[in-house]
């Protein structure tokens, strides 16, 4: 049992302490509180706050501590916001830019996460501890929208029916036609298995169910409505994880890329941003996904009122689109993995009739290399905007304007 004092908040979320001049990192602590933990290899497991933070705060979840998903609880929204905004703030200045405007944190939770991946293992649905793969069993989660409150029960009666020889994941998704659902690493269902999890579907009044991208059931069709526009996302797609995130992030780029005529979407994904920029330009959407770039397609097939746009299935990381293959688009928005868009921000700076960037990006690491890339070849990060949408964890979300 050691005594620290914790100095700093960690990147990830994680109190910072000193032995020696080494550091030492603490959960579910807060700076300036002095606390007891049983260390280990530069962990610390957290025995006794000694001393609180006039910022603590009672967490509103009961799983915290033993969930790993919300390491933030305890700690007061003001502090919160501020220290999500420095995340970025630093991450830029690592990279030499320190002359760029960073607005206040966008609360983007909304009505909360409409996308959870449960795993069931001995019968219990719930998820990884901090830090560990120890699986927390959990028959609710507070973050959730109102539309999963049953997540726990679904996952749980889903395993109940095909009885994996390993633990299960079960990736739901609440959209605007219901609830979406994938198996993840279910081989092959038989007969008596697709009736069991039709029952289920029934029961739950779940939209869909696919295992591993094959259809089980479809009792209707999930869609996302995108300014209007309807699209079935892919089994298992990605999705931001808030509606209110997307909407916050949709905002920020269709405000900036207006008055371009013809725009392009890279990393599109199945069209979050293209669609309701295909409002008012043409749009290039391109995506190494080749069932997000279909789902993107039939929602511009089935939808009137937008300019052209042509979707591609094209491999952005290994293979960038090249400043003549952009030849007359002059404004972009780009929102890669978490690795960033290196390569492709490199082939940005080269295509000349581009002079409006929005990057969007999940990492501010990657993000801030990458607006180095930019930076260095001419253009201006005029603003960065931090979005949350995973509240009370270290993940945020930023948009960046960059101009020449």
């Amino acid at each position: 049992m050691t005594q620290l004092t914790i100095e700093a908040m960690g990147a990830r979320g994680e109190g910072v302490a000193r032995i020696d001049g080494a550091p030492v990192y603490v959960p579910y602590v807060l700076p300036g509180e002095r606390i007891r933990a049983d260390i280990r290899n530069g962990r610390g497991r957290l025995l006794e706050v000694i001393e609180a933070s006039p910022e603590r705060t009672e967490p509103p979840c009961g799983y915290f501590g033993t969930c790993g998903g919300c390491q933030l609880q305890h700690w007061s929204q003001q502090s919160y916001a501020q220290w999500k905004r420095q995340l970025v703030v630093d991450a830029l200045s690592r990279r030499g830019i320190v002359d760029t405007e960073v607005l206040p944190l966008v609360n983007a939770h909304g009505s909360g996460r409409r996308r959870v991946t449960l795993t069931v293992a001995a019968g219990k649905a719930g998820f990884s501890a901090h830090r560990s793969h120890r699986h927390v069993p959990v028959t609710s989660c507070q973050v959730l929208v109102p539309q999963l409150a049953q997540a726990s029960r679904i996952a749980t009666e889903l395993a109940a029916a095909l009885k994996p020889g390993k633990p299960l994941k079960v990736h739901l998704l609440a959209s605007d036609g219901g609830l979406d659902c994938e198996l993840i690493g279910v081989d092959d269902p038989d007969l008596d298995m697709r009736m069991r999890i039709a029952e289920i579907a029934e029961k739950f009044e779940l939209a869909r169910v696919t295992a591993s991208g094959e259809m089980l059931i479809e009792r209707a069709r999930p869609v996302l409505d995108i300014d209007g526009a309807m699209v079935t996302p892919p089994p298992g797609g990605f999705a931001q994880v808030t509606a209110a995130g997307e909407q916050s992030l949709a905002a920020i780029v269709v405000d900036e890329l207006a008055g371009h005529s013809i725009v392009a979407d890279l990393f599109s994904g199945w069209g979050a941003f293209g669609l309701r920029l295909a409002r008012a330009s043409r749009v290039l959407a391109v995506d190494s996904d080749k069932a997000a770039i279909a789902a993107l397609q039939a929602a511009t097939r089935s939808e009137t009122g937008l300019k052209p746009l042509v979707a591609r299935a094209h491999d952005l990381m290994r293979d960038p689109l090249t400043g003549p293959e952009l030849k007359g688009v002059t404004g972009a928005v780009f929102d890669p993995p978490r690795a960033g868009a290196l390569a492709q921000a490199t082939e940005l700076v080269a295509a000349r009739d581009i002079h409006t960037i929005v990057g969007v990006s999940c990492d501010a690491g990657s993000f801030a290399r990458d607006a180095g890339v930019l930076v260095d070849g001419g253009f201006r990060l005029e603003r960065v905007i931090p979005v949350d949408q995973f509240r009370y964890s270290a993940h945020v979300e930023m948009a960046g304007v960059f101009s020449r």
